[in-house]
């Protein structure tokens, strides 16, 4: 009994320096580059920034294709396009948010109540639907004037305590001062879905939360990948459940290596190769 526990420890052991190992030699990559300016974040994230609204919009709505994105960001427009115009306006304010960010990002711009409602204006403009809109009156950027619960779980503030929740929160991640940047993001991602602040667009506005936090400290932003959309829902319901973070930081993680094998991958024309292969750039 003790020689398999000793084992099954070792082996834990020995998983867990590799991945660490692996997280290490992205944010390394990452904080190598050394980016000042906002031309140096075009650079860098030349590829990532189309991948990410792909991905983001994607988890929501299946009619988000990668080539529509891909257009809008590179000319500005979409061709032969002949289904709901809502899919175009949600990839259009993907790119408009990023130009909106990334000012604030070089700047380090730290968490707001009005930075979080820039962003959700930013992200839900001309897509909120009619109910919401002209019956409910509620307004990209702004937070929820109605409840709303989603999950199986039903989770989301009252819309009466969403500007104290909110303001907690943010107080939270503002303060926090350890060097685990990974796992406060998490928390913040996970905490944020469960307030729910907006009428709609959480999700997009989250994801788009998440990275900037991760950037202002000197981290990698990551793409959340619709093919991984079930993990990345389970992770968020273990923390609605029990408020366990783990799991999400977790996927988190392991998001971000995946991130950053496909878009460098992508960039170099190349198919992707293993992290632990990736030479940190001089």
């Amino acid at each position: 009994m003790e020689i398999g526990f000793e084992l099954q420890y070792r082996r834990n052991v020995i998983k867990e320096v590799v991945t660490l190992e692996r997280y290490s030699k992205v944010l390394s990559l990452w904080q190598s580059h050394q980016i000042a300016s906002c031309a140096d974040l075009d650079k860098h994230l030349s590829s990532f920034r189309i991948l990410f609204a792909y991905n983001s919009g994607k988890i929501e709505n299946d009619e988000i294709t990668y080539q529509d994105t891909r257009e809008i960001f590179e000319n500005g427009r979409v061709s032969g396009f002949s289904g709901n115009p809502r899919a175009l306006f949600e990839q259009q304010n993907q790119k408009l948010c990023y130009e909106l960010l990334k000012e604030k990002i070089i700047n380090k711009e730290p968490l707001s109540a009005e930075l979080i409602k820039e962003i959700h204006r930013a992200l839900t403009m001309g897509t909120y639907d009619e109910r919401r809109y002209a019956e409910r009156g509620e307004r990209p950027g702004e937070y929820k004037k109605h409840d709303y619960v989603i999950g199986i779980n039903e989770v989301g503030s009252a819309a009466e305590y969403v500007d104290a929740d909110m303001a907690s929160l943010i107080a939270e991640i503002n303060s926090y001062e350890g060097a685990d940047i990974l796992k406060a993001a998490a928390y913040l991602h996970a905490k944020f879905e469960y307030i729910h602040p907006f009428a709609d667009g959480n999700g997009r506005t989250g994801r788009t939360l998440l990275n900037h936090f991760l950037m202002i400290n000197g981290h990698p932003p990551l793409i959340i990948y619709d093919e991984d959309k079930r993990e990345y829902y389970a992770a968020l319901q273990k923390y609605d459940e029990s408020e366990e973070i783990a799991p999400l930081h977790d996927f988190l993680r392991r998001q971000c290596e995946k991130t950053w094998e496909n878009t460098l991958a992508l960039s170099e024309g190349v198919k992707p190769k293993p992290i632990s292969r990736m030479k940190k750039e001089s």
